[in-house]
C-alpha cells in the first residue's frame, strides 16, 4: 500500500503530553500525522505539573518557547514526613512549573501550525495488518497508516480491547488536584508524606499553586468527601496543614481520577510503540513524569522516522525503541516503586526521612537515581 492509500503515514492515539510532543516532533520533519484525542482543548488534568529543565534542550528543537507562557522557576526541593520531618536541598538541573492546561493547549496550537490533523473523537479498536494499521473510530470511521503510536493514558478502552496484562487488575490508588491561591514560593517542589499517600505542592503561571496528591482508596473511603479527608488525614502533616489552611480554591471542585496503575507496563505492543502514561512512565516519585512522558516521545519519533526513512525495519525500530526506554528508564520507575513502597508505610517513611536528616547525601543521591539528564 502506497503513502496515497494511508490517511497519514502515522496516527497517534492521545494528545496529551507525550502524543503532542511526538506530533510536532514527527510534523517538523515533515511526516503526515493525525492525531486522535476524545477531549478538547484546553483542558486541565491530575498532574504534579513540575517539569524538570531536562526538557528545554529538546523543546528549543521543537521550537517550542517556554518563557512565553510565564513559567515559574523551581530551585529547590522540600520533603516532609507525615510527623513533620523536614529536609530541604537544590535542585541539580531546576525545574519550571506549567499547567498542564495551558501547555497541552500550546502543544496543540504548534501541532496544528504544523499541519498536523487532531481528530475529536474516540479510538475504539486498532488492528495491525500487512505493514499497516487500521483505527477503528467512534464516529465509524475508519483510519489507515503505516505507525501508530499509543499516547492513550493510564487506562483506556484500548488497553482492554489489546488485553493488557495490567487492565484485568484493580488499582487502589487515587489522584486529586486543583489550584488554589495563597502563600507559596515560586521556586519550590515540595513532596508531603501523609498516612496513605504523599501530595505534590509547586507554583505554576499566573500565580497559581497546584496541590495534587496521590492516596489509596483504604485511607479515602473512611471520611465523607475530599474536604474533610485534607482537614483529618491530609493536616496531620504539619506543612501540609499550613499550606491548606492559608490557600483558597480556584476551582470549582477539586479533579478527580482513580484506578490509577504503577504496574510495568509493555512499551511496544501489538507494533504500537507505547509513549508516556501509556507504557507505565509516570510514577510520582521518579521526580519527573512529564520530562520522562516528553522524552520518551522524542525517543520513539526517533525510531519511526528512521523506519519512514527505509534506514531501518519494523523489527529494528520496535527493538531499538524497546532497548533506548530501558535505557533512559527502567532504573528511574524501579527506584520510584522502592521509594513508593517506603512512603506508603509511615513507620519506613520516618526512618527514611531520620536518615537522610542525619546523612544529608542521601537526598541528592535520591534525586539523582530519579531524575534525568538534559535530553540533547
Amino acid at each position: 500500500m502506497t503513502n496515497k492509500n494511508l490517511d497519514a503515514q502515522i496516527i497517534i492515539i492521545g494528545g496529551g503530553l507525550a502524543g503532542l510532543t511526538s506530533a510536532i516532533h514527527l510534523s517538523k520533519l515533515g511526516f503526515s500525522v493525525i492525531v486522535v484525542e476524545k477531549n478538547s482543548y484546553p483542558k486541565h488534568k491530575v498532574c504534579g505539573e513540575y517539569i524538570s529543565n531536562e526538557v528545554l534542550p529538546y523543546f528549543s528543537w521543537l521550537n517550542l518557547d517556554i518563557e512565553s507562557l510565564k513559567p515559574t522557576h523551581i530551585t529547590d526541593f522540600h520533603f516532609s514526613s507525615e510527623s513533620g520531618k523536614m529536609i530541604k536541598t537544590k535542585l541539580p538541573l531546576g525545574g519550571f512549573g506549567i499547567s498542564r492546561y495551558t501547555l497541552d493547549f500550546e502543544l496543540y496550537k504548534k501541532a496544528l501550525s504544523q499541519n498536523c490533523k487532531i481528530l475529536q473523537e474516540q479510538a475504539n479498536e486498532v488492528h495491525f495488518k500487512d505493514e499497516i494499521f487500521e483505527v477503528q473510530l467512534s464516529n465509524g470511521k475508519l483510519l489507515k497508516s503505516k505507525i501508530v503510536l499509543g499516547s492513550f493514558g493510564k487506562r483506556s478502552n484500548l488497553d482492554v480491547e489489546l488485553k493488557r496484562n495490567f487492565i484485568t487488575k484493580k488499582s487502589p490508588w487515587l489522584g486529586v488536584k486543583a489550584h488554589y491561591k495563597g502563600n507559596f514560593a515560586d521556586d519550590l517542589v515540595g513532596l508531603h508524606n501523609f498516612q496513605g499517600g504523599y501530595c505534590g505542592v509547586s507554583k505554576v503561571e499566573n500565580d497559581r499553586i497546584n496541590i495534587c496528591y496521590l492516596t489509596d482508596y483504604k485511607s479515602f473511603k473512611k471520611y465523607k468527601n475530599i474536604d474533610e479527608f485534607q482537614q483529618k488525614l491530609l493536616s496531620k502533616n504539619p506543612y501540609l496543614k499550613e499550606i491548606l489552611e492559608n490557600s483558597e480554591i480556584i476551582f470549582e471542585r477539586p479533579l478527580t481520577i482513580s484506578q490509577i496503575c504503577f504496574d510495568e507496563k509493555e512499551n511496544v505492543e501489538n507494533h504500537i510503540l507505547m509513549i508516556g502514561d501509556t507504557a507505565g512512565l509516570i510514577h510520582p516519585l521518579c521526580g519527573n513524569g512529564m520530562a520522562m512522558a516528553i522524552h520518551s516521545a522524542k525517543l520513539a519519533s526517533e525510531e519511526v522516522a528512521k523506519l519512514l526513512i527505509n534506514e531501518i525495519t519494523r523489527t529494528e525500530m520496535e527493538k531499538n525503541y524497546a532497548k533506548n526506554w530501558d535505557k533512559n528508564f527502567k532504573s528511574r520507575l524501579q527506584f520510584g516503586r522502592i521509594l513508593g513502597k517506603t512512603f506508603e508505610n509511615a513507620t519506613l517513611s520516618e526512618i527514611l526521612t531520620k536518615s537522610i536528616t542525619y546523612l544529608p547525601f542521601l537526598l541528592p543521591f535520591i534525586i539523582k537515581k530519579t531524575h534525568g539528564k538534559e535530553i540533547l
